[in-house]
């Protein structure tokens, strides 16, 4: 008997050590760390993305983590107000879609009536501190006028190595603020648009031609729009684009240290048919490189800053204060944030 029982402690103990080391089959590797796994071919908890939201309680205060399996996931996707602190994060970010083909001339068969600019988006986010990784957003309408891949209101969002794609008006950002770091962004006529803060660092943006990059509509009381730095600038062809137009008079804009190829036209922005604009659009460069950067032939109503600056132009000045009138410094640091995912992953 004794024996017996030494045999059966002894494979015990061998089952426990392989448990360990080897999850089971249906458990993936790094999936526990996840409250939810989307999956197409059905061996997550969801199918879809919407789905994995819509499981996600409203008004928590921790983070819901959902990891998205490589696939192309054609819907509308929508995160509602309240639904804060929602961690997104595919499996390769090329592989790893999330698309649809509205835009803004299609006629909605629910309402009769063409979609509009905001209603062609492809995926809308509202709540706030939404972080996505790894993550294709994507308008696959083509050529056809305004089509939006993302709509993003809700504050404090961070985008890290996700792609962008589509035509005129890719990415739209609300009045709120947003990080993007190691993105690939593409469009053409006004594919940044918006009246947001955002900054973007190390990111690829690629022109397919139009008028122009951004097309920024600042409040007159946000001191920072857009802000570019460390990016690099590709395109289709010479000479097809400017970096921004004023959707709005006080328009801001700054690109520093970014690398520009010769699809940037040498004057460098435009003023959107209004000489008024001049007056009051806060356009800036510093140090920026490349073909395209033409320092010497930009519009007059440019300003080129010094080096002490562009030490204004931080992550901590420009997102440190929230979109409210009159803002109210918060100190939002989205590094943190990456760096709080990654600690967790």
């Amino acid at each position: 008997m004794k024996n017996y029982f030494i045999i059966v402690f002894s494979v015990l103990c061998l089952w426990a050590c392989d448990k360990e080391n080897n999850p089971e089959e249906e458990q993936e590797d790094g999936e526990e760390t996840y409250d939810f796994v989307v999956a197409k071919d059905g061996s997550g908890d969801f199918e879809s993305v919407q789905e994995a939201f819509d499981a996600v309680k409203f008004n928590l205060d921790q983070k819901t983590y959902i990891f998205v399996k490589n696939g192309t996931y054609k819907e509308v996707l929508r995160l509602p107000e309240n639904k804060n602190n929602i961690v997104l994060i595919g499996e390769e970010a090329d592989k790893v879609i999330l698309t649809f083909d509205n835009f803004a001339s299609k006629i909605n068969p629910e309402t009769g009536e063409e979609f509009g600019t905001s209603g062609s988006s492809s995926n809308y986010i509202y709540g706030d501190d939404f972080y996505a990784e790894n993550i294709s957003f994507e308008n696959s309408a083509g050529p056809v006028g305004q089509a939006l891949a993302i709509y993003i209101n809700g504050d404090k969002a961070v985008f890290a190595n996700c792609n962008f794609l589509g035509w005129q008006d890719t990415v739209y950002t609300g009045r709120s603020r947003q990080y993007f770091e190691d993105c690939y962004i593409e469009g053409s006529t006004d594919f940044i648009f918006g009246p947001s803060t955002s900054f973007f660092e190390n990111c690829e943006l690629f022109t397919k031609g139009g008028s122009a990059i951004t097309a920024a509509s600042t409040e007159e009381y946000v001191e920072f729009g857009y802000v570019f730095n460390n990016c690099k600038i590709n395109g289709e062809a010479n000479n097809i684009t400017t970096l921004g137009r004023p959707w709005r008079p006080y328009a801001a804009v700054a690109f520093l240290n970014t690398e520009m190829s010769a699809s940037i036209e040498p004057r460098g922005w435009d003023n959107w048919g209004d000489e008024e604009n001049e007056e009051t659009a806060r356009y800036v460069e510093f140090q920026n490189s490349g073909e395209g950067a033409s320092p010497n032939q930009r519009v007059e109503w440019l300003t080129q800053i010094s080096s002490a600056e562009a030490e204004g132009f931080s992550i901590s000045n420009v997102l440190g204060t929230t979109y409210e009138n009159p803002p109210i410094q918060d100190n939002w640091n989205p590094k943190k944030v990456i760096e709080e995912v990654g600690d967790k992953l």
